[in-house]
This record gives structure tokens, C-alpha cells and sequence, in this order.
């Protein structure tokens, strides 16, 4: 059986942020973003997920040739994960970004990133970047996945 028929569309950071509060499971909407892109259900007739992308919130990978992909949320539609992925991948590339990353939980599989064929680079170490200089309120501060989009 066949899944259904996805298509890529522009959405503005508003729209996707919305989606993102609606259906993200631990993560807030972003402040601001290079481009947002939705994925439209044809059969349904809805939007049904939504991916931000923008420059690398670690300052050590914003070099000006880096995009990070912040959020990527669905309503559960099979194969929207990867669809965006694919998406932002294709995008990035195309605007002229020569790495594109992404992080997952390492309680999260990644099959989404392996769909659309990304590659793992490497974990984060996790913690906290509160700091006397810029305090912050940190939710998640464990281990991550660096995942990498290939060209």
C-alpha cells in the first residue's frame, strides 16, 4: 500500500510556529529562521507538518556556510518527517549552505533523518548553557545526536 501524497510548500515563521506549538512534543517555538516549509496531505486536504531552519544555534558551527534545521513537526502522517527533511536538505543546498545540520534526543531513532538521507557526525556532550554572563532556563540538557545532511 502506497502512503499518501505529500507536497512541499512555503509557509511563513508565524504558520510554523503554530504547528510547532500544536504538535511539537518538548520543544518551543523559534524567535527567528532563514526558512519554513510545510508539507501538504493531498488526500486529506491539510497541511500536516511543518520544519524551521536557520543559522546554527551553537556559535562554534555559524560560519556562514552552515544551516541548522531547529524544528520538524507532524500530526503523524506517514512519511512527513523524512519529506521535510528532504526538503530543508534540498533548500539549504540550494540557497548555497554546504553543511546542513540537525539534533535529535538520543531517546529518538532518527529513522526520519535516515529516510531522507542524512548521516550521524557525532553526540553532543549535553549540560546547560546557562552562564553567569546569559542566564537561561534549559529544558533539555542531555545528550544529543548530530545528524548531517549529505549533498
Amino acid at each position: 500500500m502506497q502512503g499518501p501524497k505529500l507536497i512541499i510548500i512555503p509557509l511563513d515563521l508565524d504558520e510554523a510556529n503554530e504547528l510547532v506549538e500544536r504538535w511539537h512534543r518538548h520543544s518551543d517555538p523559534v524567535l527567528s529562521h532563514k526558512f519554513s516549509v510545510g508539507v501538504f496531505d493531498v488526500a486529506a486536504a491539510n497541511v500536516c507538518g511543518a520544519a524551521i531552519a536557520g543559522r546554527p544555534v551553537a556559535r562554534g558551527l555559524d560560519n556562514g556556510w552552515t544551516l541548522e534545521v531547529y524544528r520538524v513537526v507532524t500530526d503523524g502522517t506517514r512519511n512527513a518527517c523524512s519529506a521535510l527533511y528532504g526538503a530543508c536538505r534540498r533548500i539549504g543546498f540550494a540557497m548555497g549552505y554546504r553543511r546542513i545540520v540537525t539534533y535529535t534526543r538520543k531517546d529518538e531513532t532518527g529513522a526520519s533523518l535516515v529516510g531522507a538521507g542524512w548521516k550521524v557526525v557525532g553526540e553532543t556532550k549535553g549540560g546547560s548553557w546557562d552562564c553567569p554572563s546569559r542566564p537561561r532556563v534549559t529544558k533539555h540538557t542531555g545528550q544529543k545526536t548530530l545528524w548531517e545532511a549529505q549533498s
